[in-house]
């Protein structure tokens, strides 16, 4: 599919390009503890991708397991996947309105935030740098199979592209599609297939028998 523009969602009248007083008081702190020596950046980096890439992302492959493996949660997150995900015990700031979009061999869902990082926080953690990219938000719009192929995905063309746009107002998780020869595998095992580039819709979910130390994998450097 290389026209995808009926495929695109976003809330133009929402405006929310500009960090919030409170955001930029967090920056502005943080650089005056790292000038005056009282924070080391190194360990503040560790700190950052920590959330980053385990303990948040953790919580949103808890939820793809649970949907892969029980069909009540499946059609309940998708009904109204706020209230499914809030049931699991992720709420919070950058988490009030979810919608859960389920990647399908007809269809293939990719989240990006046009106007800044909008990003469920409580289920994906912090947003990845690429994610906040000028480069990311706007080329997965104009060219997301080009996009999606440089994270190594490469799409049958009978497969529909639809990019969603995230706002202030609603965030996205992607759903992708359970890998083959999982049969019979407990939430548990699920979970460890579950990247956190798969629940933005860049990467597939990792295949049975792939190892990995993370629930995330590293990102195609063009996309950023």
């Amino acid at each position: 599919m290389t026209d995808h523009d009926d495929e695109y969602h976003h809330n133009h009248d929402d405006d929310h390009s500009h960090l919030s007083e409170t955001e930029l008081r967090v920056r502005a702190l943080e650089s005056i503890l790292v000038e005056k020596g009282y924070v080391d950046p190194q360990t503040l980096e560790a700190i950052l991708q920590t959330y980053e890439e385990k303990i948040g992302p953790r919580n949103g492959a808890r939820v793809v397991a649970r949907a892969w493996s029980d069909p009540e949660f499946m059609e309940w997150l998708l009904r109204d996947s706020t209230a499914a995900i809030a049931s699991m015990g992720y709420t919070g700031r950058q988490g009030e309105h979810i919608v859960a979009l389920l990647n399908t061999p007809e269809v293939h869902n990719v989240v990006v935030c046009t106007l800044c990082s909008c990003y469920p926080w409580p289920i994906l953690g912090l947003p990845p740098a690429w994610y906040k990219s000028a480069a990311y938000r706007s080329r997965v719009v104009i060219e997301p199979r080009n996009v999606l192929a440089e994270f190594g995905l490469t799409l049958p063309e009978e497969t529909k592209v639809r990019v969603w746009d995230s706002t202030a107002e609603m965030r996205y998780i992607v759903i992708p599609m359970r890998p083959v020869g999982t049969e019979g595998w407990s939430p548990e095992q699920l979970e460890e297939l579950v990247i956190r580039d798969s629940m933005i819709g860049v990467r597939r979910a990792r295949p049975p028998g792939k190892p990995s130390n993370t629930t995330t994998d590293r990102s195609a450097s063009n996309a950023r």
